[in-house]
């Protein structure tokens, strides 16, 4: 049996089966992937070794994901299914102080799932445009925060959600990811709180927008 797709072929996703069995052994194996990443990294990820940890027969995950592609695919897609929504703190450096420090504990944790998804993304292409997904759905979560701040007044409108966020954020994953620094406890704040002086200040408006 064949572990690769056909190029036309649509890779299968069990976020679209039934609940069930389907659902059971579905959560079975994703958190068997989760767990073989997070202790082992994405060298000792592979379909066998996900199929023993779960208990699902390899001849299901080989059928249903395919290969580690697939099951990082949906590992991405699951977390992407949620219902997680940013916290309301009632402002704008409360909300992003929160947000960073949820942040900040996902990259900190140990072991750490976050850095392992980030790590195996950059040697599977199907990881990466399935993180891409991931991301670009909780920054869409998150621009109820700058919503928030603009109906209190506290920005103005015609704010760049996205680009507030972005600016909030980075910090972080500069810090923990790209420097591999030692956690700030202080840095989730100090980040929120200049990303919240800057937007404040008009410097995430467009030119075209009103004042």
């Amino acid at each position: 049996m064949s572990s690769t797709p056909a190029p036309d072929q649509p890779r299968p996703t069990a976020s679209a089966r039934p609940g069930g069995r389907t659902a059971r052994i579905r959560a079975q194996v994703l958190d068997a992937v989760r767990a073989e990443l997070s202790e082992n990294g994405y060298d000792a990820l592979t379909v066998d070794t996900v199929a023993a940890r779960s208990g699902v027969h390899r001849t299901t995950v080989y059928r249903r994901w395919r290969d580690v592609g697939g099951l990082l695919t949906d590992v991405f897609d699951d977390a992407g299914d949620n219902d997680w929504r940013p916290r309301d703190t009632g402002s704008l450096h409360g909300d992003l102080a929160a947000l960073n420090h949820e942040i900040q504990q996902s990259l900190t944790e140990q072991p750490s799932l976050a850095i392992a998804l980030i790590a195996a993304s950059f040697r599977s292409d199907e990881a990466a445009r399935a993180l891409l997904r991931l991301w670009e759905g909780k920054y869409a979560d998150c621009e109820i925060i700058i919503e928030r701040a603009i109906r209190r007044g506290e920005l103005p409108e015609g704010t760049d959600a996205r680009a507030v966020l972005l600016a909030a954020t980075a910090p972080i994953y500069h810090q923990l990811v790209l420097l591999r620094a030692t956690p700030d406890p202080s840095l989730p704040d100090h980040a929120a709180r200049t990303a919240t002086l800057a937007a404040s200040a008009g410097a995430f408006t467009s030119p075209h927008s009103p004042n």
